[in-house]
């Protein structure tokens, strides 16, 4: 069963980056608050009046959470650009919920299970796929851990009051 640990461990290290993308933001806003948050969309309206995506999706956050990943990643023993790409496409499946969370005129703080993990978690497993050495199997099963994980740690970051939300 050699394969099986590979596999594991495959999957263990796609749900640390995804972790770690997805949580420097939060850890960031705790830490720094409003200083150096600037939105990436300016504040500027879409075509339907309403944000593009939000004053909770910024320039910093992107940026911490590009470079917590790679440090994580080459911890890992992956490399820097490796972590930088699983990042960059979790934000980027990130803003794409937050887009059509505005889309549906849902409040930024309204959880949305699914909308609200589902493409941050894909997108950049997908990607990096075999990058990670996983296979769509893996993909699928840590999706599903990442979906269930994120729902209870979210809870507990907000009982420590780090997380302004529960989700």
């Amino acid at each position: 069963m050699p394969n099986m640990e590979i596999e594991v461990w495959a999957i263990f290290r796609a749900l640390l980056l995804l972790s770690v993308a997805n949580g420097a933001p939060v850890i960031a806003k705790k830490i720094f608050g409003t200083r150096l948050a600037f939105p990436l969309d300016a504040g500027a309206p879409f075509l339907d009046g309403g944000p593009v995506f939000g004053q909770s999706k910024t320039i910093r956050g992107l940026l911490v959470s590009v470079a917590a990943t790679s440090a994580a990643a080459s911890l890992l023993g992956l490399s820097v650009g490796q972590g930088a790409l699983v990042a960059a496409f979790a934000m980027i499946g990130d803003l794409v919920s937050s887009f059509i969370k505005r889309r549906l005129r849902l409040l930024p703080s309204a959880q949305a299970i699914g909308l609200d993990q589902i493409p941050e978690s894909v997108l950049p497993l997908a990607v990096c796929r075999r990058m990670l050495s996983l296979s769509w199997v893996d993909v699928a099963i840590a999706t599903g851990i990442f979906i269930v994980g994120e729902l209870v740690v979210s809870r507990l970051l907000y009982a420590m009051h780090v997380r302004d939300e529960p989700y």
